[in-house]
């Protein structure tokens, strides 16, 4: 199995990457070398980290190869299933560790202490890893280092907990909709429509797409089409044979027959990727909206995903992407209007700065409310 594996991911690449040249990467070189690392690992630990090993040749964020029990989680990210709680983010740095991101209230994790901001190691006999699938009462153990290097390990034993929405309307701020969008997932365009129809011309928009990985990009155009006139130019997309395709929008916003005139502000970070990225960065160009926060990811090539014959999942970016006016935003990413950031005791505390920023900004904020979101305006 190893060896269909490894063979696909490599013909894969060598055939339907964007850049024919593969940035200059000797392909075959990398088959010499990694090929008997594959063939000779164990598990699926071993056998992803030496595809992971081959695919960082490209230096391409999007070019990835997850293990079964990772494309498992992913399926089933809106089904009632077993979970630890916890949401992690690759280390690059370090192939065997993992940011904790975020924890779920009331998940084993959080019922044992787990924080945002430690990093979970891997790797050592016993130690679970996202390799692993997690099984309803069967505990885990988690070697945890936090912030201060200490170490932190805990057991814990998933359980079935309900799915969390992809999909969030926030109506709790007067005069502001917060619309919290985890993915680019099938039917946000519908949603958006139906959060939209009927919305008081006077209430502001705040999209928030902080820590969103990206997603469907017609899913994105749906977006774009609930704010900006229909067709519209706001990128162009460049195939492995060098043509071109204008992107447009196409007036999809759920049941909108027209897209809406409401102030709008966008909320990114340095989690923000792909069509979390291309999106702000087309309603920023258009000046229909006020891109608040960080810095995003910069991994905004257009990409497809693959299954392989193990059931895993290669990811590999297919096309070229520009903005409207030009910007290749891949290593670059979006940078926002209004900078602010989010330290890791604040979001602990549950203090929302992003959020106070964007709404202050929505509502023409003096200086003083500025400062005291933390909001730094750039030129």
């Amino acid at each position: 199995m190893n060896q269909r594996v490894f063979d696909r991911v490599w013909s894969e690449v060598r055939t339907q990457y964007y850049d024919p040249q593969l940035h200059g990467v000797n392909w075959n070189e990398a088959r010499r070398t990694y090929r008997a690392q594959a063939l000779a690992a164990t598990d699926d630990r071993g056998l992803y980290t030496v595809l992971g090993e081959m695919l960082d040749l490209l230096n391409d964020d999007h070019a990835g190869a997850s293990p079964p029990a990772v494309a498992r989680r992913q399926d089933a990210l809106r089904e009632r299933r077993a979970t630890i709680g916890v949401s992690l983010r690759h280390q690059s740095d370090d192939p065997g560790v993992y940011l904790v991101e975020t924890v779920r209230a009331g998940s084993p994790a959080d019922s044992a202490g787990v924080l945002p901001g430690w990093r979970l190691q891997t790797g050592a006999p016993g130690q679970w890893s996202p390799e692993s699938d997690v099984v309803e009462g069967e505990a885990v153990t988690l070697s945890f280092v936090d912030e201060a290097g200490q170490p932190q390990p805990v057991q814990v034993t998933p359980v079935i907990m309900e799915p969390q929405p992809a999909f969030v309307a926030d109506r709790s701020h007067p005069g502001v909709v917060v619309l919290r969008i985890e993915g680019f997932e099938p039917g946000l365009g519908r949603w958006m429509g139906e959060e939209l129809a009927g919305l008081d011309p006077d209430t502001d928009v705040v999209l928030d797409l902080r820590g969103n990985p990206g997603g469907r990009l017609m899913e994105a155009e749906a977006v774009l089409s609930c704010f900006l006139p229909r067709d519209q130019a706001w990128a162009t997309r460049t195939a492995r044979t060098g043509r071109q395709i204008v992107l447009k929008t196409a007036g999809g916003c759920g049941e909108l027959a027209a897209p809406v005139f409401n102030d709008v502000a966008v909320l990114v970070d340095s989690q923000s990727r792909s069509a979390a990225e291309l999106t702000p960065a087309a309603l920023q160009e258009a000046k229909r909206a006020v891109v608040i926060g960080e810095p995003t990811a910069g991994a905004v090539l257009i990409s497809q995903e693959t299954l392989l014959p193990d059931g895993g999942r290669l990811t590999l970016s297919r096309a070229d992407f520009v903005t409207s006016g030009g910007v290749r935003l891949e290593k670059r990413g979006v940078t926002p209007d209004l900078v602010a950031p989010a330290p890791l005791r604040e979001r602990r505390a549950g203090h929302d700065a992003g959020l106070v920023a964007a709404i202050a900004a929505l509502g023409g904020p003096s200086p003083d409310m500025a400062q005291a979101a933390g909001v730094s305006v750039l030129p």
